[in-house]
């Protein structure tokens, strides 16, 4: 039988809560949605006003994994949706997670939560730029960090405060507030960035794609400020092995990463993180912190 639970005035179906999704911890189903949750509080604010994608894993990460951007079937009424522009759809429309029973929702369904670098009222206009460090082997997370420090340096001299999360896999992320900017302007400044990076440590950086290109260096992805493209959402958990999230860093930690198993942050990391923290990323938010590209 099904249980049925109540949050916050809305009934929902939770399912096969004994489930194992994440094999080489025993996590299952019941604690991940624990785990949502929990962290609600501070997830929330990350997706609200913005439009998800959804790459489902509901047999684990081993299983069959399939990414959607349209509402499910059998999508509840209650849950927020909002037109997006697709080229081949004018009539589209996504999932927006407004509030805690639409999360612990779309967290039944076994996710993660991607969303774009703008908001539902001005589609194509970001208020942020993110940088994705993907590392390619031998290179790890420890040469990420090199990177993102550069980075960092970098956007400071233009007026722009960068912010660290893990990606939840091998890399990082960068993410800079931005007064609202034209998603085509955002992703030409991100790539002129990426290019410059490359030009300075050509040794340890590349801008292009091109696996050929990046073996032992760190691929900095700009292709994510497109209005299209979307990036994992702060403190989504990954589907791997391991319950990894996809988590705020300071920036300590980054200029002390010498091991690349520092910065695996797992699902029962981050309730203790929040109380030691906050939200780390919570300037995103801040219009006194938003810059303006130059």
């Amino acid at each position: 039988m099904t249980p049925i639970t109540e949050v916050e005035g809305r009934r929902l179906a939770l399912s096969n809560l004994d489930k194992v999704l994440h094999p080489a911890s025993g996590t299952t189903k019941g604690e991940l949605l624990h785990y949502y949750a929990t962290v609600g509080p501070a997830f929330l604010p990350h997706l609200r006003d913005r439009p998800v994608s959804f790459l489902r894993y509901p047999d684990g990460p081993e299983g069959q994994l399939f990414f959607t951007k349209n509402p499910p079937p059998g999508t509840p009424a209650w849950v927020t949706t909002a037109p997006v522009p697709r080229s081949e759809d004018p009539r589209a429309r996504q999932v927006v997670v407004q509030d805690l029973p639409s999360l612990m929702w779309a967290a039944n369904l076994v996710v993660e939560f991607h969303t774009p670098q703008w908001r539902t009222d001005s589609p194509a206009v970001a208020d942020r730029l993110v940088l994705d460090l993907d590392p390619g082997p031998p290179a790890t997370v420890v040469e990420c960090c090199l990177v993102a420090r550069w980075l960092r340096e970098r956007l400071a001299d233009d007026g722009l405060e960068a912010f660290a999360k893990t990606s939840g896999a091998k890399g990082l992320h960068l993410l800079v507030p931005l007064e609202p900017t034209p998603s085509e302007e955002v992703s030409a400044y991100a790539k002129r960035l990426a290019v410059e990076a490359e030009a300075d440590h050509p040794g340890l950086i590349v801008h292009r794609m091109a696996k050929a290109l990046r073996g032992g260096k760190v691929f900095v992805d700009h292709s994510q400020n497109a209005a299209a493209k979307t990036t994992a959402t702060p403190y989504t958990l990954r589907a791997r092995p391991l319950p990894a999230v996809s988590a705020p860093v300071t920036w300590e930690e980054v200029e002390g990463c010498d091991d690349p198993r520092r910065l695996v942050l797992l699902m029962d990391d981050i309730a203790p993180r929040l109380e030691r923290y906050g939200d780390l990323l919570a300037p995103l938010f801040d219009p006194d912190r938003a810059g303006a590209l130059p």
